[in-house]
């Protein structure tokens, strides 16, 4: 039996999880499109549609506005076609919006620090995470010591 790679709006909504709605309105925005278009006007989707649905939801769930998301995903786009390599990009955004979020949350916490205990705090991170830390006070403009 032939496997089947290609999905109308109510196949993919149920795949999914998202509203046959959503769907037509995340066409109209052009966040996900039809792989073609039958004669009969419906409209057909791929596995990779799949995947950009679920990349969206993530997206959604991290308060990004749809125009965001849009953004983002037009970028990995033009970055790589690979399904994969797009899956693991968002993953890492996702991971670096958090990070940053707890960065913003720590940083009053550590500029109240006096210097010596500043200096036990960063001790008790391993390297790993100090230099993480240390990037990402150095990207956003500040000193870490």
């Amino acid at each position: 039996m032939e496997e089947r790679t290609l999905y109308r709006v109510g196949e993919l909504a149920k795949l999914t999880g998202v509203s046959q709605r959503t769907i037509d309105y995340y066409t109209h925005l052009g966040l996900i499109h039809p792989i073609k278009r039958a004669d009969n006007n419906y409209r057909y989707y791929n596995d990779e549609t799949i995947h950009r649905l679920k990349r969206i939801e993530s997206l959604k769930q991290e308060k990004l506005t749809l125009e965001e998301i849009k953004a983002s995903l037009d970028r990995l786009d033009r970055i790589t076609g690979e399904a994969s390599v797009a899956d693991k990009l968002t993953d890492l955004q996702l991971h670096m919006q958090q990070l940053l979020k707890e960065v913003k949350e720590i940083e009053p916490i550590l500029e109240q620090l006096k210097p010596n205990q500043a200096k036990n705090f960063f001790k008790l991170i391993t390297p790993a995470g100090i230099a993480c830390l240390e990037a990402l006070l150095v990207l956003f403009g500040k000193d870490p010591f």
